[in-house]
């Protein structure tokens, strides 16, 4: 590892910083009242529509995000995430209805997809010695910021500003680092240049019943945690009677729940089999889930956020994905890609009907999908040992 890359490392994971709060403020309960409130609806969940839309934009741009950062470079597309972040907080900071913040929405979506196709292998790329360490310092700075958000809100309350002079701040931090990126060296990379297209990758792979599932469980461990991110406080408000003022504590819980699972599943995966987590983690979600959903009350909510961030949050999604790779070496490019256009679909289509549900039918369907991927992790877990073999056969 050159010492010379680290401020661009240190550039590259304060990016992730901002995003962690980017793709979490349209959750914050009060943050969604407020913007309710200026764009003339009445209705919080309106807002999940929103946020909805994020996933729309990863949708638009995943395809091609990959082999632009392959061909041009990672500067080239951590420019463009942090140009369109900058579009998507002053967007919604002065969005005076929903179709402006929808378009904003996107265009954030949209920022993910350029920043995680740069920021993953360019941080590999930097701290190669230790690329597993590397990639998880992205989670561990898009938790910390996820952690801090319901004090920056309080600061804005405590300071009479309005909630949405966070995003406005956002922007301005996120379109420093993106100067500050212009300048910043980066590794050069045997094979940068040569980039094939996601589609090319696409006609020349052979998928089997077991990959599909695994695509599947990008889409259904998804939606354990975003459906209850974005959800969960309004579910905490209307149902559990939690009051306004302590409401956004449950992204505290949830956070801190995700940074301890950084850490606990770390040191489990040396262990135990990542693909086992893709069973045990959704089911304790499961269980907690329906726990919420009965019980009714503001602890049993404050205890949920936390056990949701750990096992839903905490990292199965990329569980998910290593497991692909390692079951699938000869289209692991191409089937990380879908995992995540699964995950980003996810984003679009189930908080986009969430937006017309009511908070205890969002816990229902959130309980009835993480079924659902259980049911696929056991799958992939029956059919381990002989995907295994084969996949060792083939190396």
């Amino acid at each position: 590892m050159n010492k010379k890359y680290l401020p661009s490392a240190l550039i590259l994971y304060l990016n992730y910083f901002i995003h962690g709060i980017g793709c979490s403020i349209l959750s914050q309960q009060l943050v969604k009242e407020l913007l309710a409130e200026q764009w003339g609806t009445g209705d919080v969940m309106k807002v999940t529509a929103v946020a909805a839309a994020l996933g729309l934009g990863r949708l638009i741009s995943l395809p091609f995000a990959g082999p632009l950062s392959d061909k041009f470079g990672r500067k080239i597309s951590v420019l463009i995430g942090c140009a369109s972040y900058v579009i998507f907080f002053v967007g919604i900071a002065f969005s005076p209805n929903m179709t402006v913040a929808y378009v904003a929405a996107v265009l954030g979506g949209i920022a993910n997809s350029f920043l995680d196709t740069a920021t993953y292998p360019a941080v590999a790329e930097i701290i190669d010695k230790y690329t597993g360490i590397a990639t998880m310092g992205i989670k561990l700075f898009i938790s910390v910021a996820q952690l801090l958000i319901p004090f920056f809100l309080g600061l804005c309350a405590g300071t009479s500003m309005s909630y949405l002079t966070l995003p406005l701040v956002c922007g301005v931090v996120i379109a420093v680092l993106g100067v500050l990126a212009i300048f910043a060296p980066m590794p050069k990379v045997e094979g940068v240049g040569k980039g094939e297209s996601f589609l090319n990758n696409l006609k020349n792979a052979h998928f089997s019943v077991e990959s599909i599932a695994l695509i599947l469980i990008g889409f259904t461990c998804t939606a354990t945690f975003q459906l209850w991110l974005n959800c969960a406080q309004t579910f905490g408000k209307e149902v559990a009677g939690i009051a306004s003022e302590n409401v956004s504590m449950m992204q505290t819980y949830y956070s801190a729940g995700t940074l301890v699972a950084l850490v606990v599943t770390s040191i489990l995966i040396t262990k135990f089999k990542q693909v086992r987590f893709l069973v045990i983690y959704p089911a304790i979600s499961l269980v907690m889930l329906i726990l919420v959903y009965v019980i009714k009350t503001p602890m049993i909510c404050y205890v949920g956020a936390f056990v949701i961030g750990y096992a839903g949050a905490g990292g199965v999604l990329q569980m998910a994905t290593a497991v692909a790779n390692d079951l699938f070496p000869k289209i692991k490019g191409t089937l990380t890609s879908l995992v995540m256009i699964a995950s980003s679909l996810c984003n679009y289509t189930i908080l986009t009907a969430a937006a017309n549900m009511t908070a205890s039918g969002v816990i229902t369907m959130n309980i009835v999908i993480t079924l659902i991927g259980i049911l696929l992790a056991l799958f992939v877990n029956a059919r381990y040992g002989v995907l295994l073999k084969h996949s060792e056969e083939s190396k």
